[in-house]
């Protein structure tokens, strides 16, 4: 692989490393003085398992909107090259969705406004995943892992809603 393609994914996986910092920035502080008072199901994971997840899942993020990109800037055909743009834009709009579930449930306490918010990052994944099926499978697949994670994420944050 060239040095600027590996670059380029570097740059997608940092995006979507970010995007989950920034809502790191608001969880920290909410964990030990909010979360811990609120009523919790009995699946609740361990905190300490959320980290390393989501560090995973961010760089299978980045990997795959970096593919489909990569497609783009490669494609020959018209149309080929407008459905990566779309993807693409729709994998922005859809990790701004993503940074602001933190915002929302840590930041504002605002449980059902995160509940919104996860079930729009829920649809935009399924959304994302179709899309994405038309260009590159393996973006897909690479999808596959988030999906399972924000589902059971959704069920989580219903949960917390319902309890509390």
């Amino acid at each position: 692989m060239k040095l600027t393609r590996i670059l380029q994914v570097l740059g997608f996986i940092a995006i979507c490393q970010a995007a989950g910092a920034i809502g790191t920035i608001f969880t920290v502080d909410a964990i030990p003085n909010w979360y811990v008072t609120l009523n919790q199901p009995s699946f609740q994971p361990p905190n300490w398992l959320f980290g390393p997840v989501w560090v995973t899942l961010y760089t299978l993020m980045g990997i795959a909107a970096w593919r489909i990109w990569s497609k783009g800037e490669k494609a020959k055909k018209i149309k080929k090259a407008r459905s990566t743009k779309f993807a693409t834009r729709l994998f922005f709009v859809h990790l701004f969705f993503n940074m602001t579930w933190s915002i929302a449930f840590f930041g504002y306490h605002d449980v059902l406004l995160a509940l919104i918010n996860i079930i729009i990052i829920w649809i935009s994944i399924v959304w994302l995943m179709v899309t994405y099926w038309r260009i590159d499978k393996v973006s897909t697949y690479l999808f596959t892992p988030y999906l399972l994670w924000v589902s059971f994420a959704t069920i989580l944050n219903a949960a917390i809603f319902a309890l509390n």
